[in-house]
């Protein structure tokens, strides 16, 4: 009884340098005996019992007894396609003896018309062209079992000519070979799919065939990973920790399949690695899916494990991922689930947190703008706008703030709150705070020059505590105003609030001997940081700068209405405060003319703001000197 086909049909192996040579007719008969020999395999029947007639010129009884009694399954077939031939172990393998082979048709007896590139060659190697033919079948006896087989078909010179097939059996091996990469495509630990199948399966469901006759097309995956895992390896040891990711596996596997109830697919779930676990859903039908699945994750992994005497409570961090599968490759899935996943850590753990891609747009915007700063800083990109520092009690003009931007060949003009936190983590603050510093010190006496009769202006330059850290600050600042000839008294250094009442060591070090070589030391946004006031008093400071906050306290909402009084009184202790310490104090964001009254009444010494100016030109501020410009209150 003739085998049936089922399953997969890997594509034929074909003899490229055969197949090509499609004009290329059968070889003539050389008269060498093994020739003639082989090319009478066809005809006649021996003792032996092979099937077909007799015939006078047939291959002698010792090559009938080889092809008869052979352990390797073989048929001769006709240009017709038809078994003329056939030994007993082909008899044997197809469930029946070699006689009743004789006259059937030799491709449906192993199913070779299963697929079209099989079936092309096979036609090819029938009509002589020289084309050798191996292809690999899972055939179906009759007591159902199935059978992995071999087929080799390869053309025999003779009048009439055919061709030689010949079928072995592979099952053992093929057996062998599932073995192996069930090993290779399975987590040890967990008996999940591994990162190589999933991706293999993610890679598979993104492919066009998949989805173009019939599903939703659209792909959801869920990340996550158990949050504080290493802890649980640190303390109770990695075998505990393995029995730990083993239950975890377990409960996802649940939630997989309840979520794959009354669905077409169960999701698929993997182990990625470390703590790391997938769930695949293919032909989501959108968000709503994912987030469900993410909910009874979190939910299943909230109950208690009993572990080898322990009892454990652990929770994970889930990015979610859900799109259309068109346009979507495997790496940009996960990248976007890992990009998810790490926002899942951020807004607190214990969570599942959806791709949001403006939130994406923003993070990549940010990695662009990190990769490009040290090369910007080389190309010169950034400049110095300067807002300035007026005094409150005249309204003339006496400093200036520094202010850097970033001309972005693609973003634009970039303030600083979009790329100074930047610097700060990779380091490029330094040689970008050292450009900011030479190039305001440079322009300040540039303007000195411009206006001898005049009193100079003051510059106030940001200055990040990593610049303290990692560079010698007190050695670029020496070296910067003897380059530029700018007195110390005119460079005024500014500091946040919470990195100067922090400071120890090096950097109050620094901060001292730059006081004492004449140089301003300012904390920037009082008020809002430690506000160690007993601190404050140790450390050579010379300017407090307001918070803003508090200053906008100060303006008037509608006519009749007064300042906040709160405000008031903190603002009038703080500069009291500061007189008593001998500091001068100036108000940032000053925008309307009642603060600026406000702040002039109790004592405040200098003003910076929209009322007066927007961060300007150097030019503008030329312009102003060159005018001698005054900010009376009312007069923005």
């Amino acid at each position: 009884m003739s085998g049936t086909s089922e399953g997969p049909t890997p594509a034929a192996d074909l003899d490229r340098s055969a197949v090509t040579e499609s004009d290329h007719q059968a070889s003539p008969r050389t008269g060498a005996p093994e020739d003639r020999e082989g090319a009478d395999l066809t005809d006649g029947t021996d003792s032996t019992g092979t099937a077909g007639g007799d015939r006078r010129d047939g291959p002698p009884p010792a090559y009938r007894s080889v092809f008869a009694t052979a352990p390797l399954a073989m048929a001769v077939v006709d240009r017709e396609g038809l078994v003329t031939d056939a030994n007993r172990a082909l008899g044997a393998l197809l469930a029946g003896g070699p006689e009743d082979l004789v006259g059937r048709v030799a491709a449906d007896l192993l199913d070779l018309a299963s697929d079209a590139r099989s079936w092309h060659a096979y036609r090819e190697v029938l009509r002589g062209r020289q084309a050798r033919l191996r292809c690999t079948r899972r055939l179906k006896q009759p007591d159902g079992r199935s059978l992995w087989v071999q087929i080799t078909v390869a053309p025999l010179d003779g009048d009439p000519a055919g061709v030689l097939l010949s079928v072995a059996d592979i099952s053992v091996h093929r057996d062998l070979q599932a073995r192996l990469r069930h090993l290779q495509m399975h987590d040890p630990v967990t008996r999940l799919p591994n990162r190589t199948l999933f991706f293999e399966r993610v890679s598979a469901a993104l492919e066009a065939e998949s989805y173009d006759d019939g599903g939703t097309g659209r792909i959801g995956l869920c990340y996550l990973d158990i949050d504080g895992f290493k802890a649980v390896n640190d303390t109770l040891g990695h075998r505990v920790g393995d029995r730990l990711l083993a239950s975890v596996a377990e409960r996802l596997t649940a939630c997989a399949q309840e979520a794959g109830r009354n669905r077409p697919s169960v999701p698929l779930v993997a182990r990625l690695g470390g703590d790391e676990f997938a769930l695949l859903v293919e032909d989501s039908t959108g968000t709503e899916q994912l987030a469900d699945l993410a909910e009874s994750v979190l939910k299943a992994l909230q109950a208690p494990f009993d572990l080898a005497g322990h009892r454990l409570n652990v929770s994970a961090s889930i990015g979610v991922v859900e799109r259309h599968a068109a346009g979507t490759t495997a790496t940009g899935l996960m990248q976007a689930a890992d990009t998810t996943l790490y926002w899942a850590k951020v807004d607190g753990k214990d969570r599942w947190t959806l791709f949001d891609p403006e939130r994406n747009a923003h993070l990549m915007t940010r990695q662009a703008l990190a990769s490009t700063l040290r090369p910007a800083i080389e190309r010169g990109e950034f400049r110095l706008e300067y807002q300035p520092l007026v005094g409150m009690a005249d309204g003339r003009l006496r400093g200036v703030e520094a202010l850097v931007r970033w001309d972005h060949p693609r973003f634009g003009l970039l303030p600083p709150n979009r790329f100074v936190a930047l610097a700060e983590e990779d380091g490029s603050i330094v040689p970008l705070g050292r450009w900011v510093l030479a190039t305001a010190c440079r322009q300040a006496r540039r303007w000195q020059l411009e206006r001898p009769e005049e009193p100079p202006l003051f510059v106030s330059v940001n200055v990040a505590v990593r610049q303290v850290w990692d560079s010698d600050l007190v050695a670029d600042v020496a070296d910067i105003l003897d380059e530029t000839g700018l007195a110390p008294h005119l460079l005024q250094l500014e500091l946040t609030e919470s990195a100067v009442m922090g400071s120890a060591g090096r950097p109050l070090q620094a901060l001292q001997a730059l006081s004492d070589m004449g140089v301003g030391i300012a904390i920037d946004d009082f008020g809002t940081g430690y506000s160690n006031l007993a601190y404050l008093s140790r450390l050579p400071v010379s300017v407090l700068k307001l918070d803003g906050s508090f200053v906008r306290g100060f303006q008037y909402e509608g006519a009749g209405a007064a300042p906040n009084p709160a405000d008031q009184v903190v603002v009038e202790a703080m500069i009291d405060l500061a007189h008593r310490l001998g500091l001068t104090v100036t108000a940032e964001c000053v925008e309307t003319s009642a603060q600026a009254g406000r702040l002039r009444s109790i004592g405040c010494d200098t003003g910076q703001g929209w009322l007066y100016s927007r961060p300007v030109s150097p030019d503008r501020i030329s312009e102003l000197l060159l005018g001698s410009a005054s900010y009376a209150v009312g007069n923005p």
